[in-house]
């Protein structure tokens, strides 16, 4: 049942076991982590949860983004409401750039994919450069709305707002670019990494209810996913470098 919390602790490793099996075969390249690199990930997570008043109470997956310029990574924790987190896995991404006209310094916290927003998906089009920004057609885009941002081409703590977004990038000419800043103040994911959370509904556990009584976030999700049981709704953004070692590390 879409939306379903496991009621046992094999049934959540045995989640766990299925998604990173997946992973491993979906994500090409993606990146898993020694046990140290693990815990320093999911320290990072949980002091950014604390700090914005959220808490875990359940056991769910949370997206995890180091906005570190060193780093420019992402990784999917198992987070529970007591004892250890486990990482599946994660992949490089491309958050916003320093230093450039218009670019914005993608912010930390935490944000909720809620129904409130309704998510679309990519047309595949070029803009005038010849790029796919956000990726191939039909390739999700996750909408977190509007959030506050550091203004990267002008005096440190000078804002705006920017529409805070979750999406695949070209992939002829800008995925291989991925794991260094780059974005306008978005997240930038390679394409596969982008169907594996589309397909499992990592994020979706708000609109896989919703789902069932309003055909448009039926409409937005694939007919051919396999919803997890452990699903959340946080995708949590932090920055290594403001007081922890840079994660990859302690790959």
């Amino acid at each position: 049942m879409p939306g379903a919390v496991p009621g046992r602790t094999a049934e959540t490793g045995s989640e766990v076991a299925r998604l990173q099996a997946a992973l491993a075969r979906d994500v090409p390249g993606s990146i898993t982590d020694a046990p140290g690199g693990e815990q320093r990930w999911a320290a990072l997570a949980q002091a950014e949860i604390k700090a914005n008043g959220h808490a875990i109470r359940r056991p769910q997956l949370v997206v995890v983004v180091d906005r570190n310029p060193a780093v420019q990574e992402m990784r999917i924790l198992v987070a529970q409401p007591s004892g250890g987190w486990q990482s599946l896995g994660g992949s490089k991404v491309s958050t916003g750039q320093e230093g450039r006209n218009g670019y914005f310094i993608t912010p930390t916290g935490v944000f909720l994919h809620t129904d409130e927003i309704l998510d679309w998906r990519a047309e595949g089009t070029f803009n005038a450069n010849g790029i796919r920004g956000l990726g191939l057609q039909g390739m999700r885009v996750w909408d977190f709305g509007w959030q506050t941002a550091e203004r990267g081409w002008e005096a440190e703590g000078q804002e705006s707002t920017i529409r805070l977004l979750v999406h695949a990038t070209d992939p002829d000419y800008l995925e291989q670019r991925l794991g260094r800043p780059a974005s306008k103040g978005c997240i930038r994911v390679p394409g596969p990494m982008n169907v594996f959370l589309d397909r499992n509904g990592i994020l979706d556990f708000d609109y896989e209810a919703a789902a069932q009584s309003d055909p448009r976030y039926n409409a937005v999700l694939r007919p051919d996913r396999t919803p997890t049981p452990l699903a959340g709704n946080m995708l949590v953004i932090v920055d290594s470098a403001g007081g922890f070692a840079a994660t990859a590390q302690a790959r």
